[in-house]
């Protein structure tokens, strides 16, 4: 679904007000003394009114610094980042934020991730917010999870019933946790952004940022031991690195206090089953880090 002029400007201007920037400048035209300057005769008009006395050397250096400066300069801002840059910077979670210096209580962390929804709200901080998308989709299973499975965004499915991964994907998803011995309800789910993407297209940076903030508040009430990132793009944002998946499988990573795996999208292996071998490795990985077994088959 295509947005119109007005529906990008409003998102874009809601988001850099979030971003704590509410004034807006338009840069100025040509300086008024170079226009002058470009007027025929009016040098030669200045010069013949002048006066033919030689300046004293202290006045010759006020004159000639009072010529240097333009008499409407434009006024610059400082060099530095701009929001905009702020954005689409690619930045780890682990170093977005300190990590909470308290821990919260079981008893009070499903309290706390609802009031991270409340904080949500019907959101429009992004351009995802005028793209079409029918609710967010914020989590789904228990706030006391020992694993935390961070997919990309939501599809159609998780769309239209406002949960993570219930879709093909997610029917997957659920018998690769099962083959854990776990349950879905004893592991939590998110995504890197809460909103469908149009045409289930990648999240722009500036929508995958803009939605961090939250996620990174979810990971740090729940304290997963392990997270498993879900793909590329997953990994990316937790990460901040941009890194094909085969330099960062197979190995552990850090994020906000819990070791990290990186495994294939269980999209990707619906298109490609011959990698459902390999992400069983990075599965099993996450097992004997957890202590976990595969269930007894009868």
């Amino acid at each position: 679904m295509q947005l119109d002029a007005e529906g990008q400007l409003r998102a874009w201007v809601e988001y850099y007000r979030d971003l704590g920037v509410y004034d807006f400048y338009r840069s100025g035209g040509q300086d008024a003394s170079a226009e002058a300057a470009q007027e025929p005769g009016i040098l030669e008009s200045v010069q013949a009114i002048a006066p033919a006395t030689i300046e004293e050397p202290a006045q010759q250096k006020v004159a000639a610094a009072a010529t240097q400066i333009p008499r409407s300069a434009p006024q610059v801002p400082p060099a530095g980042p701009t929001p905009a840059d702020m954005a689409t910077r690619l930045v780890s979670f682990d170093k977005l934020a300190p990590l909470p210096a308290v821990i919260l209580a079981d008893t009070v962390r499903a309290a706390a991730l609802e009031a991270v929804r409340d904080d949500i709200g019907d959101c429009t901080r992004c351009p995802l917010a005028y793209a079409g998308r029918k609710q967010i989709v914020f989590a789904d299973g228990s706030p006391t999870a020992r694993l935390m499975f961070v997919g990309e965004g939501p599809g159609a499915d998780e769309d239209a019933q406002g949960l993570p991964f219930v879709g093909r994907a997610g029917q997957l998803l659920n018998n690769m946790i099962n083959a854990m011995g776990l349950q879905r309800q004893d592991v939590y789910i998110a995504n890197i952004v809460k909103c469908r993407p149009p045409s289930n297209r990648v999240p722009e940076p500036v929508e995958a940022n803009t939605c961090s903030q939250f996620l990174l508040r979810q990971i740090d009430i729940v304290r997963p031991q392990v997270v498993v990132a879900l793909g590329s793009t997953a990994a990316t944002y937790l990460l901040g690195v941009k890194q094909s998946l085969s330099a960062l499988r197979g190995r552990w990573h850090t994020c906000r206090g819990a070791k990290l795996a990186v495994t294939y999208h269980p999209a990707f292996l619906l298109r490609d089953p011959r990698q459902k071998a390999e992400a069983w490795k990075d599965l099993q990985m996450v097992m004997a880090e957890m202590g976990l077994k595969p269930p007894v088959r009868k």
